[in-house]
């Protein structure tokens, strides 16, 4: 087996640097599309569905990029061909979604929905399928370049770079309507703050990615099994698709199950913040998104995202000395538990700057959840050949919580009489019921 040595911390940040980009693309998508969709005419009861495509898409999309990305050695490397594939495609689509309302469409209604609003779902399809294209690589090459001693380093400067474009992506919107861009539209036509926030964000997105793809070079095949102490005749076996969950480490299975509950909590955040601010703190009425009420809560939905983003950052500092503390299993359920304690405070807040608090406090859990569930489950894979796959097929533990919150979303809002507010409640519970199931998981060290 190969030495492992020590990445320069240069050459971790390189590694991740392109993350930034990609998750401002993923950050205006999180806070947009509620408010995209119910400013082309989506009630509340469809938004929760419009949330289905996103995971969906990488539920195919991530397990088929491992897998092929495991096998694919050329002169570009072994994963960045996917990474700057996907990028490519993000930006072109980020130009489209938010003009949605501005194409010339029929009137028609098709299974509830508008033209404008089946134009913008098949454009929602195509940037989450792009963005999962470009995020992947990157928790790809930590697991294949960095060792056991520094991946937890490396996940981190991945979640700091993850929360940096989060916080750029969230805060576009009120930053461009601070600057004098319009942030309100004829009914049915996406704000112009919203537009630029899109356009701005692909342009920092492909430059980041481009940064990536030119300063690292990923080992080639033959310094990638000595890395790994992967025999030979090992290589040559290609194991199905059932084969490797059967032989996937309790880890897998275990953190996915935490995974299952928090997903779908910050799924239930991502749908119901918008409205339920608009309706607590800007005095929305609840029927018209056009209404200056609504779209001032949009921008100040990317305030609190953004936040959350700060908390993060900071909370990420913070884990290391809990897991010295408690242990890393310990530092995971401390950090869920105080983001449950920031979803069900949203209830009881009106006043919109001190729910800010309430999002410093999710970020603990998104912290968490960004950095820990890959370095319990790398550490637990180390020595297997089909990392990648493995990473994609992981994946599924994010996507299929999301598609079962979304296809729930509108039947609990009806159970909790049409509060948006309850829904945030609700987040806070699936987080405890996380937190109680980290304590299953048992670790490799």
């Amino acid at each position: 087996m190969k030495n492992k040595t020590d990445l320069s911390f240069a050459k971790l940040f390189n590694l991740s640097f392109g993350f930034f980009g990609v998750q401002i693309a993923y950050a205006l998508q999180s806070a947009n599309i509620s408010r995209i969709f119910a400013t082309l005419g989506a009630d509340p009861h469809q938004l929760s569905f419009f949330w289905v495509l996103p995971p969906l898409m990488g539920m195919i999309v991530q397990p088929i990029i491992g897998k092929y990305s495991d096998k694919t050695w050329c002169s570009l490397g072994r994963r960045k061909p996917y990474l700057l594939v996907g990028a490519i495609i993000a930006i072109l689509v980020m130009a489209m979604l938010p003009n949605a309302g501005n194409f010339t469409f029929t009137q028609s209604v098709f299974l509830g929905l508008n033209a404008a609003m089946w134009f913008g779902l098949f454009s929602l399809m195509f940037l989450d399928t792009s963005i999962n294209i470009a995020m992947q690589p990157f928790k790809m090459m930590v697991g294949d370049m960095v060792n056991e001693e520094q991946k937890g380093l490396a996940y981190s400067i991945q979640s700091f770079l993850c929360n940096a474009g989060n916080f750029a992506g969230f805060i576009f919107p009120i930053l461009f309507t601070w600057i004098g861009i319009a942030n309100t539209a004829p009914e049915g036509v996406v704000p112009d703050s919203v537009k630029w926030s899109f356009y701005v964000g692909a342009g920092i997105l492909i430059l980041c990615v481009l940064y990536t793809f030119f300063t690292v070079k990923e080992l080639d095949p033959k310094e990638y099994a000595e890395f790994h102490g992967i025999k030979e005749e090992e290589k040559q076996e290609e194991a199905s698709f059932i084969s490797l969950l059967i032989k996937a480490p309790s880890a897998f299975w275990t953190v996915g199950l935490v995974q299952f509950f928090c997903w779908a909590a910050f799924l239930f955040m991502w749908t119901y913040s918008n409205g339920a601010i608009a309706s607590q703190c800007f005095g929305w009425d609840g029927v018209n998104a056009a209404d200056s009420a609504f779209q001032d809560a949009g921008n100040w939905v990317g305030v609190c995202f953004a936040i959350q983003a700060v908390g993060s950052m900071l909370w990420a500092a913070f884990i290391p000395f809990l897991e010295k503390r408690f242990t890393m299993k310990g530092a995971y359920a401390i950090s869920l538990i105080v983001g449950a304690l920031g979803f069900i405070s949203c209830m009881f807040v009106n006043d919109q700057y001190i729910l800010l608090v309430s999002y410093a406090l999710i970020g603990a859990a998104w912290a968490a959840m960004l950095a820990i569930p890959f370095t319990i489950l790398t550490n637990a894979l180390q020595g297997s050949k089909s990392m990648g796959y493995y990473l994609g097929l992981f994946n599924c533990t994010i996507c299929l919580p999301q598609i079962i919150a979304a296809l729930l979303g509108g039947v609990l809002l009806n159970l909790i009489n049409e509060s948006q507010s309850g829904m945030m409640v609700a987040a806070g519970v699936l987080l405890v019921l996380g937190a109680l199931s980290v304590y299953l998981i048992k670790e490799k060290h």
